[in-house]
Parts: C-alpha cells; structure tokens; sequence
C-alpha cells in the first residue's frame, strides 16, 4: 500500500519534530517520527528522526537506493562500526548491516533517496573536522558529502549568535533540520529539531538571534517521488 506523508515536493514543508509523538517501527525497541514519506510504510521513500532505546536491536537489512545517517545522540553501532554523536554515514545502494547501540541514540535518517550503485560509502566524525569560513563572516560550513555526477550535495553550517537576516535562494531545492539552537525567517522561529524542505527556487530571508547549527542538503529533490 502506497502512502504519502509531506509528499508534494512543489511545497514549502515545516515540521516541528519536537511536536510530534514517537510511533512504532519493526524493531519494539526502535521508535520513530516521520516527516517525509513516499511509497510503501516499510519499504518507500523516507526521512525520520529516529531513537534507539539503550540495548537495542534491528534485524540485517539491505538498503536500496542508499542511506543517510547523522548520528545526533548516544552511540549507533553496526558490524562495521561504532559511531557516537557527531558521525555522519552515507550508506550507498547495496549495504547491508544488522544496526544496534548499546547506551541509546537518536538519529536523523533518510532511506531510499540516494540511487547510483558508484556512490561512495562515507564515514565523516564531523567533530574532528574543523569549520570552514564561508564568504558571510556570521557563518561556517563543514562539507560533508559531494560527488560528481550526482546534484545533491551534504553539509552541516554554523551560524553564530546574532547572525543578521539574509536572503537566502535554493535554486536546487534544499532540505535542512536544526541540530542545535534556532533560527528565524518570515515564518517565525524554527527550533532544535524542526525539518523543513524548501521547493525548487524558493527564497527566504534568514537570520539567527540564538545562533544554530544545521544540516543542509541541496540538489537532493532530484531523486525524490512525489506523490
């Protein structure tokens, strides 16, 4: 059965996951909220937010069309690793793992949006990398996935206290979720947790008064289904 969650690409999407209840997921030890969801409940498209209780399981399972994982608290681990909060992991078309993690963790997901069986596989502890400057003074930039031959790009951006308002175009479309902190644009503040897609040549003005530190992905809407 195909169902549709934020599906329509063509809309400014804003979802407050800190808002949201947790629902089940085939692990009873792993919940989950979705904010994006396209194709079948267990095997569509999706983007979530997820948590691992401590000494939680998940079956061995491939990933199709990829993986994206940034790891926000506690520790995930697999077979081919333990990653702590901080890990950004780009598993491509074909991986396959049985995930767990001892002490509990939370997780920023996307499943199925990364298709290309030449898609490299990309571990990056974003706390070892330093901050990049970027041409506003405000405003830093850890770069965390690019490859050629694909348009979607990854970072995380930090933008300090009293970061004056902007426009900002994203002539690609772009998805971003708030790690840490808030930010403000014509719609009001977004706090820690909040997910927001922005359409194919959207604009906003934005600004932080708090300061914030966000994921950013653009280009990725090309390898979306819209429902």
């Amino acid at each position: 059965m195909t169902q549709a969650i934020n599906g329509d690409l063509t809309i400014r999407m804003v979802v407050d996951t800190g808002a949201m209840d947790w629902s089940a997921s085939p692990s009873p030890s792993v919940r989950r909220k979705r904010v994006h969801l396209v194709g079948p409940p267990e095997s569509g498209q999706v983007t979530s937010v997820v948590r691992y209780a401590s000494e939680s399981t998940f079956a061995p399972h491939d990933h199709p069309d990829g993986e994206e994982i940034l790891v926000l608290e506690g520790v995930f681990s697999d077979e081919h690793g333990d990653w702590p909060a901080g890990t950004y992991l780009l598993n491509p078309e074909g991986f396959r793992h049985a995930p767990f993690s001892r002490p509990g963790c939370l997780l920023f997901v996307k499943l199925r949006q990364f298709p290309g069986k030449d898609r490299r596989h990309v571990v990056v502890m974003t706390h070892a990398v330093p901050w990049q400057p970027t041409e506003v003074p405000e405003r830093s930039v850890k770069a965390l996935y690019h490859q050629a031959g694909y348009s979607d790009t990854t970072r995380l951006e930090q933008w300090i206290p009293g970061t004056a308002s902007r426009k900002l175009r994203y002539e690609h479309g772009a998805e971003i979720f708030v790690i840490s902190g808030s930010f403000e644009d014509e719609q009001g503040g977004h706090r820690s947790g909040t997910w927001m897609r922005m359409p194919i040549s959207s604009v906003h003005h934005a600004g932080s008064s708090e300061g914030c530190t966000l994921y950013i992905k653009e280009g990725g809407l090309a390898y979306l289904k819209c429902r």
